[in-house]
């Protein structure tokens, strides 16, 4: 649940070492944003600013940040989108699903540094349980065609 709905932005040089609620901090030199967590549980929010991560937008008035804030390693799993100053709910994911975003993140970090992608290896959860490595018919095949290319 959303405690933190409106937010206020501050434009600063060095993210503050305490996360005033409802603030998001924008430190362009450093490429990132920061915030507690909007639901109140206080823990920090650091969305890194860079081609594949997250990106803003700022309008003059108001900062959105895109894509979604997921806190999937933390007890609150929250979920949410900052859209004009304003955090909205967002569905919750599944470990299916967050296991899917942390492969596509990988994969895209991967072309846009030119590197070799590796995906990662199943994480462990809050509960202790692992997200369970699944891989699909286009990625075995993908990484098949790989392997014959650097023959």
């Amino acid at each position: 649940m959303i405690r933190y709905t409106h937010l206020e932005h501050r434009f600063v040089e060095h993210i503050p070492d305490e996360l005033l609620p409802g603030l998001l901090y924008i430190s362009i030199e450093y490429g990132s944003v920061a915030h507690a967590c909007c639901c109140g549980c206080g823990e920090e929010i650091v969305t890194p600013l860079t081609p594949t991560d997250w990106q803003i937008i700022y309008d003059g008035e108001t900062i959105s940040l895109y894509p979604s804030v997921g806190s999937w390693n933390l007890p609150c799993r929250s979920h949410y989108i900052i859209k004009h100053g304003r955090a909205i709910e967002a569905l919750p994911w599944t470990s299916k699903q967050i296991l899917a975003e942390q492969r596509r993140n990988h994969m895209a970090k991967s072309r846009y540094y030119a590197e070799e992608p590796n995906p990662p290896e199943p994480e462990e959860l809050n509960d202790g349980s692992k997200l369970a490595a699944e891989t699909s018919f286009w990625a075995q095949a993908i990484r098949w065609l790989r392997s014959l290319m650097s023959d």
